[in-house]
C-alpha cells in the first residue's frame, strides 16, 4: 500500500503546512505549473517525487520532468499530465491515446479547480488536486491524498490548506 499526496499549480510557492502533509505520504505527486524548482527540490528532500512540467514551468524544469508521466502504482496504471482536460471534454494532445489506452486514474492540473470524476465510459478515474499555490484565482488552496493498495484506490481526502 502506497499513501500519495497530489498537488498541482504551486507557482513556486512551497510553505510548512504543504510539507507536513508530504511527511506523511508515501509519495508525492505534482501535476505541473511547479514555478521555482525549489518547490520540487523541498518536495523531494523529504518523499519520493513523480511530477510533470506545465505551462508557467521553464526549460530547466522541462528539462527534469516529462510532459506525461504514465507509470504503475502497484497495480494502477496511473497518467499524470498538466493540461488533461477532463471527461467529455479531454485536451486534444491525449485524446486518442487516452481513448485507444486508458489509464487507471487520469491525473491533471491547470485549471486550479478540484474535480474528482468517475470516467465510465473508459473505466478511469479522473482527479484534479486544484492548486496549492497563492497565485491565481482560486479562493482555497487544495491538494488531495489517497491510497493505492493493490488495484484499489482507496480513502481520497480532499486537504484545504487555507485562503489564497
Amino acid at each position: 500500500m502506497k499513501k500519495i499526496l497530489l498537488l498541482s499549480d504551486t507557482h513556486s510557492h512551497i510553505d510548512e503546512t504543504i510539507l507536513k502533509y508530504v511527511r506523511q505520504a508515501d509519495e508525492v505527486w505534482h501535476a505541473g505549473d511547479i514555478g521555482d524548482l525549489s518547490v520540487t527540490d523541498a518536495l523531494k528532500k523529504e518523499k519520493p517525487l513523480r511530477a510533470v512540467y506545465g505551462n508557467i514551468d521553464s526549460n530547466e524544469a522541462r528539462l527534469e520532468f516529462p510532459l506525461n508521466n504514465r507509470f504503475m502504482c502497484e497495480g494502477v496504471d496511473v497518467w499524470i499530465t498538466h493540461i488533461g482536460g477532463y471527461h467529455g471534454k479531454y485536451n486534444q494532445a491525449v485524446r486518442d491515446e487516452i481513448n485507444a489506452n486508458p489509464p487507471k486514474l487520469f491525473i491533471c492540473g491547470h485549471s486550479h479547480i478540484l474535480k474528482v470524476q468517475f470516467d465510465q465510459k473508459l473505466g478511469l478515474l479522473h482527479m484534479n488536486p486544484g492548486a496549492a499555490g497563492v497565485s491565481g484565482f482560486h479562493q482555497v488552496r487544495t491538494m488531495l491524498r489517497f491510497e493505492i493498495d493493490g488495484d484499489k484506490i482507496q480513502n481520497l481526502e480532499v486537504i484545504e490548506i487555507g485562503k489564497r
